[in-house]
């Protein structure tokens, strides 16, 4: 996994104008599914929008998909520190940088680029501004008054008087606003007609005042002789029609609203039931949406990573058998599909005499693989009684599987050793199968693909295979060399042994990768023909030979899984790949010559 941050940007670069943070772009591991498992994608971070492509250079072809920010809820992960997972809702990205320090990176500009799309935030009110709200309410406002003056026609009616009186009484506001004007505007010329009479006799006190200009109380005051305008004379209004029709006015706003509240109340009980009946439709809809939801998650997250193999996963060990042995019961049902419609091509493929597989080979593996065959010899043909602790732990008719029990830092390691006799089959002819790749794929059912990776010599390659993926396991492959041996016996009553040793080794152009995890081998097929003299002047055919073979397979799968479940796993599959194997060199033989 790599990762290097986009020249459009850093996650601290802010445009002025927008208020939005600039672009960022880099290399992320993605989880894509439980086959093809983390996969390195080109993520871009802008505008408040998560995306990415299969590869930078891909960018104009459009994104593979795309998240928005303002929902989002971003989670590191427990244990692995360089993960992080992003969820909305149902859906679910679960990503990986390079280290620590980009994952820290990456989830401070994903939270700086959420809080700047979150709802209410200041950007986003300043961005969308009021009058959007203003024109929304307003519509909101309209659109309600419009589906209440459809309740019903009577209150239709109501409402249009109402808006008939408004009218009205607007009118009659207008005309007596107009006389009251008009009388404080003769109050106000006659206090000032009044003030400035009482300054002139104050100033001239010995003026003559023509007759009639003042008339004097019984109290010495003085008033005007000037009669104050009448309010009607000026205006032509009459007050008292006017405050009739005004008092008539709102009798009648009154009376249309006691109407209109009747009509509510009477309506208000058929609303309310209405409304009920909405809210259980609504309770049932939300209830029957969130089982849903859970549903889906349950099955979106189920074959996300966090449930795949390893100490930390959320599967407990109980579920992890058996999704194993459902995904092995599968694939046994499609093999015997496969093998009932399948018709084998016959395969000309010449077995070289025994002589040339005696010999040592002068490749750069040559030392190691005498070492390995050597080991073979003194060790797995040793008795299993004894110290050695290995248990039985199936028998059918005459095969034996035994095994011992070994864990090393939690990963179990237990050495498997079966012994097996098949007649009609010599121990050449079984090594020769078991060790020619031509046939491989006639016989090993387990195999997603293998190739040669380099030939050393007539009989030693180097091979790498991938495993079909057992979920919740992780996809296994394997880099090995293997090479098929002679071994001439020492004793001329002893028969020869033939022996294939396949043991893991290290190749430039077969490198691990994220897709798999690599398992470590060391396995041998060590094969022996035992001969009982014919009848008479018979010829030795077939009902003859007998072979005696003894497979030993120390498997380090290379990761963590439950002990339980790999050790039944071995006990289940072993003894069928034995029978699979022997059965398939039978039905290769039959009918041919014997190979010794």
């Amino acid at each position: 996994m790599s990762e290097k941050s986009s020249s459009s940007g850093s996650d601290e670069d802010v445009d002025p104008e927008s208020g939005q943070h600039a672009e960022l772009g880099g290399v992320l591991s993605k989880w894509t599914n439980y086959i093809h498992g983390w996969q390195d994608r080109w993520v871009v971070l802008k505008n408040n929008t998560l995306s990415y492509y299969k590869s930078e250079d891909e960018r104009e072809y459009g994104c593979r998909g795309s998240l928005c920010l303002s929902k989002a809820v971003i989670t590191p992960h427990e244990f692995d520190e360089c993960r992080f997972d992003i969820s909305v809702n149902d859906s679910v990205w679960y990503l990986r940088a390079e280290d620590p320090e980009h994952r820290l990176q990456w989830i401070e500009s994903i939270e700086l680029h959420k809080a700047e799309s979150g709802y209410g935030s200041e950007t986003s009110l300043r961005r969308h501004g009021s009058m959007l709200s203003l024109t929304s309410a307003a519509s909101a406002l309209s659109a309600t008054s419009t589906s209440s003056f459809k309740k019903g026609h009577r209150l239709r009616e109501k409402l249009s008087e109402m808006e008939t009186f408004r009218d009205i009484l607007c009118r009659q506001v207008d005309t007596l606003q107009k006389y009251f004007d008009s009388c404080a505007d003769v109050v106000s010329k006659d206090e000032f007609q009044r003030d400035r009479v009482e300054e002139d006799e104050e100033d001239f006190p010995t003026t003559a005042r023509p007759e009639g200009e003042h008339n004097h109380n019984n109290n010495g005051s003085k008033e005007k002789l000037f009669p104050p305008a009448s309010p009607k004379s000026m205006t032509g209004i009459d007050f008292k029609g006017e405050a009739i029709t005004f008092k008539a006015t709102t009798a009648g706003i009154l009376s249309t609203l006691s109407h209109c509240i009747e009509l509510m109340v009477k309506r208000e009980d058929s609303w309310q039931k209405r409304l009920d009946k909405e809210l259980e439709k609504r309770r049932r809809v939300e209830d029957a949406y969130k089982s849903a939801m859970n549903e889906m998650k349950k099955k979106s997250h189920y074959g996300g990573p966090d449930y795949e193999e390893g100490p930390n996963s959320l599967i407990n060990e109980d579920e992890f058998f058996d999704a194993v042995e459902a995904a092995l019961d599968r694939q046994d049902k499609i093999e015997e599909q496969c093998q009932s419609e399948k018709v084998r091509i016959p395969r000309i493929t010449p077995v070289p005499p025994g002589d040339a597989y005696s010999t040592i080979g002068t490749h750069r593996f040559a030392t190691k693989v005498e070492e390995m065959v050597q080991n073979h010899m003194t060790y797995s043909l040793q008795d299993v009684g004894g110290d050695a602790n290995w248990q039985l732990v199936i028998e059918e008719g005459e095969m034996k599987v035994y095994r011992r029990e070994v864990e090393e830092n939690g990963i179990v390691l237990d050495p498997l050793k079966a012994t097996h006799s098949v007649k009609g089959v010599t121990g050449h002819e079984v090594c020769h199968y078991f060790w020619d790749t031509a046939v491989r794929m006639d016989w090993e059912t387990t195999i997603e693909n293998f190739n040669v990776v380099e030939t050393l010599s007539d009989n030693a390659v180097i091979v790498y295979q991938t495993h079909k993926r057992v979920w919740p396991a992780s996809q296994r492959d394997v880099l090995y060399l293997s090479a098929i041996r002679k071994i001439l016996a020492t004793n001329e009553n002893d028969p020869d042994t033939w022996l294939v040793c396949n043991f893991s080794v290290d190749h430039d152009k077969a490198l691990p990768t994220n897709r798999c995890v690599r398992a470590k081998i060391n396995v041998a097929m060590i094969c022996q023909t035992l001969v009982s003299p014919p009848e008479g002047d018979k010829e030795i055919s077939r009902d003859n030979i007998l072979c005696k073979i003894t497979y030993v397979a120390n498997v380090n799968p290379g990761g963590w899984a439950p002990a339980s479940v790999l050790r039944a796993v071995a006990k289940r599959e072993y003894p069928k790949f034995l029978k699979r194997f022997t059965s398939f060199v039978q039905e290769k033989t039959a009918g041919k010559p014997i190979l010794f």
